[in-house]
């Protein structure tokens, strides 16, 4: 449900727009509230999965996300739309790091990779499903019915969340770090915001400034809160583990180029291909179908080649597959699209499957809460920032080509970017021995 609703509302955007009389490149920020909120409130769910139980905390973030999706659906302006998805969002923080924690404490490390490959494989089906759903109920029906569907498997997923999910909780005298989350919290708003407006007419160029100087003082204010805190809410000190650090570094800067794809594709197909936004879901949704086909696979590719070289390879690769997008034409033959978002979508699955085994392979047990908290809160910040380069970048050439309206070239300059960012991850890999977290991947070398 949740994966499914970060993209269902993609190829919904324009119409959106034109509903509420917006900027189809304003609309981005119906997306980074939504990826915004589950950064913020994501390193609060590990402390009160240890407190409350995960059964608990999984079924009210389920309660939560389900009526976070009815206020969108009955939204009748931008602004009201972006406080239920910061409200759906808060359910979604709570729901991401549960499955994975639970996993974490339970799997022998040698089996990691095949466990983080079968969790990742049902939340792939909500990529899967969004942008061809999401396009066909935008044509044939509304936009609001996309996010009424979330009632139904919301009311399921409480119903079997009781029945099957066991109350697992940490022992732990822990208390909560109130000071970190305020700091913490209103540095990754204000800076989020700050880049988001600042120079695209969404509000004033002093507010934008201004956000973003009390973003830059409370990031500080939590660095300094962080390193004198014996268990903050985000450990930086977790950065010290080579393996982790690799992870959250590389896999930021991986991400940044995927996160835009949601946005700019959909978008560009309705745009310049003139595309319906059921004509352009059945596309978009190529990339995520993809991924399905890698999950299998992984734990045979880990084990040949390591992490570290799979990282660096595998970077380069799905680097340059993303820029293939910036190439795409009407011309194009369809099945030429669909095989290079395919074949895009199936060596980033193998990416993210590694990042997400080697960020947990040298944690020890007791910090497993923290660590699944920072790596899910890291997740989501490089998927939000994706977003928002990918509409600067759109904004910043229509301002350079004046031009009211996004041209294909303006679509093709922020394929390219974003694909550059992406490509920044594999050198990072380098940093790590080819003997990396041999326990999980099998991998013995030659």
């Amino acid at each position: 449900m949740q994966n499914m609703d970060s993209t269902v509302i993609s190829t919904a955007l324009p119409t959106i727009a034109n509903a509420f009389g917006a900027e189809p490149t304003h609309m981005n920020v119906a997306l980074t509230s939504y990826m915004l909120s589950l950064a913020v409130f994501i390193p609060c769910s590990g402390w009160l999965a240890d407190r409350f139980g995960t059964r608990t905390i999984f079924r009210l973030a389920i309660v939560v996300f389900t009526l976070g999706s009815v206020l969108s659906g009955s939204a009748n302006s931008l602004t009201f739309l972006v406080c239920a998805r910061i409200l759906q969002g808060f359910g979604g923080a709570m729901m991401v790091p549960v499955g994975r924690l639970l996993l974490l404490r339970t799997v022998p490390k040698s089996e990691m990779v095949a466990a983080m490959a079968w969790l990742s494989t049902p939340a792939l089906l909500g990529p899967v499903l969004g942008p061809p759903l999401g396009g066909f109920i935008v044509t044939y029906f509304s936009w609001r019915y996309i996010f009424a569907i979330n009632i139904p498997i919301g009311i399921l997923g409480i119903l079997l969340v009781t029945l099957f999910v066991d109350d697992v909780r940490e022992p732990s005298d822990r208390k909560f770090d109130w000071r970190g989350f305020a700091f913490s919290s209103v540095a990754l708003a204000c800076l989020m915001f700050g880049l988001e407006t600042l120079g695209r007419g969404v509000v004033a160029k002093p507010i934008s400034l201004a956000a973003l100087a009390v973003g830059a003082v409370a990031g500080v204010a939590y660095v300094a809160h962080a390193w004198s805190h014996p268990r903050p809410i985000i450990d930086f000190s977790l950065l010290r583990i080579p393996t982790f650090a690799v992870a959250i570094i590389a896999g930021t800067l991986f991400r940044i180029g995927i996160g835009a794809i949601p946005f700019l594709l959909p978008m560009m197909l309705q745009l310049t291909f003139g595309q319906s936004p059921a004509e352009s879901g059945l596309i978009t949704f190529a990339s995520s179908l993809g991924a399905l086909f890698m999950k299998p696979a992984a734990t045979h590719a880990l084990r040949r080649l390591g992490f570290r070289d799979t990282l660096v390879w595998n970077a380069i690769l799905s680097a340059s597959l993303l820029s293939l997008c910036a190439f795409f034409t009407p011309m194009w033959p369809a099945a030429l699209i669909y095989a290079a978002l395919l074949l895009g979508g199936f060596f980033r699955s193998l990416q993210f499957t590694a990042y997400n085994a080697l960020a947990y392979a040298d944690v020890p047990r007791d910090r497993m809460s923290s660590a699944t908290g920072f790596y899910s809160a890291m997740q989501q910040i490089s998927l939000t920032i994706g977003v928002s380069v990918a509409a600067a970048s759109l904004t910043l050439t229509m301002a350079i080509s004046s031009h009211a309206t996004p041209l294909l070239s303006d679509f093709s300059t922020a394929f390219l970017i974003v694909s550059l960012i992406s490509l920044c991850a594999a050198p990072f890999a380098l940093t790590m021995p080819r003997t990396a977290a041999t326990e999980l991947s099998g991998h013995r070398g030659r």
